[in-house]
């Protein structure tokens, strides 16, 4: 697979195979994403990777605990309305594969509680990054993390980005041991093998068309 077909087939996918992932594979993204860009070369990025019952246990526990308040906000950008008509059309096209109905509140509220336990992932990255990291580094975090999506298509294996797990920062920082005060918690990450025949893996998504938010200059 080129760099190219990475790009292009990769999606948050929200139902995988029950298929176990070899800890070889994982190590060896990893490993490879030790090369991802980062300002100053300061890494900032630390991750713990999760299967079986430690994984098992800690959804046990986000599953049984209330939400917190999220330490960063990823819904801001919805109070512009160009930003809004994106999400819209997201939500629209995922539920819509559920055959969940817009006014269908509780189906809405049980299909997002699948976060909860990353969509039954066998593989769960949880990415975090010491406090003092500024905006400079949150962005070398999420090349990295984008390097991994990357890495993962070349495997034949597929995953979701969930900045939901920021609303169980506490319960996953005492799961993995990390000090509250010296971590901030950023994202999960569920992995597996997609399920290629889950409608919710198949849905249309759009794409703001190039020529609206790229400006080319300097050419004939």
């Amino acid at each position: 697979m080129n760099v190219t077909e990475a790009v292009t087939s990769r999606r948050s996918v929200r139902e995988f195979l029950d298929q176990p992932v070899d800890l070889e594979t994982i190590r060896r993204v990893m490993d490879t994403a030790r090369w991802a860009p980062s300002g100053c070369n300061y890494q900032p990025w630390e991750a713990a990777v999760l299967t079986g019952q430690p994984l098992a246990d800690l959804q046990a526990k986000i599953t049984t605990t209330p939400p917190q308040q999220a330490e960063y906000d990823w819904t801001a950008p919805g109070e512009e309305e160009a930003y809004k008509q994106r999400l819209n059309a997201v939500s629209k096209g995922m539920f819509g594969s559920m055959n969940i109905a817009r006014d269908d509140g509780e189906g809405r509220m049980k299909a997002m509680m699948r976060n909860a336990t990353s969509f039954d992932a066998p593989v769960v990255l949880f990415a975090y990054f010491p406090r003092l990291m500024k905006e400079a580094q949150w962005s070398d975090t999420g090349m990295w993390l984008q390097t991994i999506a990357m890495l993962l298509r070349e495997e034949g294996l597929d995953c979701c980005f969930q900045e939901y797990m920021a609303l169980y920062a506490n319960v996953i920082r005492e799961h993995l041991g990390l000090d509250h005060d010296r971590y901030m918690l950023f994202c999960g990450m569920a992995i597996g093998y997609r399920d290629p025949d889950a409608p919710l893996n198949n849905y249309e998504r759009e794409r703001v068309a190039l020529d609206d938010q790229i400006t080319f200059l300097g050419w004939e």
